[in-house]
């Protein structure tokens, strides 16, 4: 079989500090019937152009790399028939950005970033399914129209990503001074996220802390999970502070301390607080409250103003990259999440609920 050339999906590369990636196939073999017993990276390896054993172990190790449908170890020795796929989570790299004239709200503007406010159900960047309509593609008509030169940004000035149904501030940059700047300061973790979420259930605790690796769901590709003292995944720590108390749900604050991959959404579920509103990871469902069916019509009437995970990027804080100055912005609760919470807090009132 000839080598696949797909270099840019094994080499090293710099995590997003907040990512919401899309799975790409990358490799699709069969191995020959009289292929000898290999190690799998050193198979990979040897088919895959410009690879490093490295980025291949990382991705065994990720489950990105399924044998026959399974995930496996890197200590895996193939055999004759057996079929590999391997994922990336980098988009393909030859995905054009395609300018589109979509309205964008812009929180803040100089000459060398932009500072938006990002409506739930909008995704950031082009991806598989998902070509089209995204705010890079929004921002690429923006800044053609004030004359950026968008084919020295990468993905347009992009610095970082939120959940396609998380609303709230996200952060650009107009050139690439600026970009690496701003890069560098997600990568350190000195840039300062606050996060509003309303929780099923009652934390016990006012404020927490949560530190537990994240790591992809080893059957289901799509969903993430914590791993708790263990080297599997990447290293994640939230900080949560409790706002005001409903009872069967609970609004609070999340700080995030590192960036992963739908963090604040899997370490509260991982303490028994999922995320009121989020069908990925069953928050979409009475978890909390009593069996009654006019309490069951409730949650389903907020269910239907909040068709979301009820997480909103509330304030982002950061060294401008030009200036120095200490930036921060903040930005006001959308609608829906708005109205959910007010629908909570009147029926704590109403059913004298502590």
């Amino acid at each position: 079989m000839p080598e696949q050339n797909i270099t840019e999906d094994f080499l090293e590369h710099e995590d997003d500090a907040i990512a919401e990636p899309t799975l790409t196939e990358v490799v699709n073999i069969v191995v020959d019937k009289g292929q000898e017993s290999l190690r799998i990276d050193k198979y990979i390896l040897s088919k895959v152009e410009g690879a490093t054993r490295n980025k291949i172990q990382q991705a065994i190790e990720e489950g990105l790399v399924l044998v026959n449908d399974k995930p496996i170890k890197s200590n895996y020795k193939i055999r004759p028939l057996d079929h590999i796929i391997c994922y990336s989570k980098r988009e393909p790299i030859d995905t054009e950005i395609v300018p589109e004239n979509i309205p964008i709200n812009i929180v803040f503007e100089d000459d060398d970033i932009i500072v938006l406010n990002k409506p739930h159900g909008m995704v950031v960047h082009p991806g598989s399914g998902n070509f089209s309509g995204t705010l890079v593609n929004a921002m690429a008509y923006y800044l053609q129209q004030t004359n950026v030169v968008v084919d020295e940004l990468n993905r347009v000035g992009l610095v970082h990503r939120i959940d396609k149904d998380t609303s709230g501030l996200i952060l650009f940059a107009k050139n690439t001074k600026a970009l690496a700047h701003l890069a560098s300061q997600f990568r350190e973790h000195t840039v300062k996220r606050k996060y509003v979420a309303l929780v099923w259930g009652d934390p016990k605790q006012d404020s927490g802390r949560i530190e537990a690796n994240i790591a992809r769901n080893m059957r289901f590709r799509k969903l993430f999970e914590a791993f708790p003292e263990t080297d599997h995944g990447k290293h994640a720590i939230t900080h949560y502070n409790v706002i005001e108390r409903f009872g069967y749900v609970s609004l609070i604050n999340c700080v995030l301390e590192t960036g992963r991959t739908h963090q604040i959404r899997v370490h509260m579920k991982y303490i028994g607080h999922t995320l009121f509103g989020d069908m990925t990871y069953g928050g979409n469902k009475v978890l909390k409250g009593t069996v009654y069916a006019k309490y069951k019509q409730f949650c389903e009437n907020c269910f239907n103003i909040l068709a979301r995970q009820a997480l909103h990027a509330q304030t982002l804080g950061f060294v401008h990259p030009t200036s120095g100055k200490e930036m921060f912005f903040e930005s006001e609760l959308p609608t829906d999440l708005a109205s959910v919470i007010e629908k909570w807090r009147n029926y704590v009132s109403v059913k004298n609920i502590r």
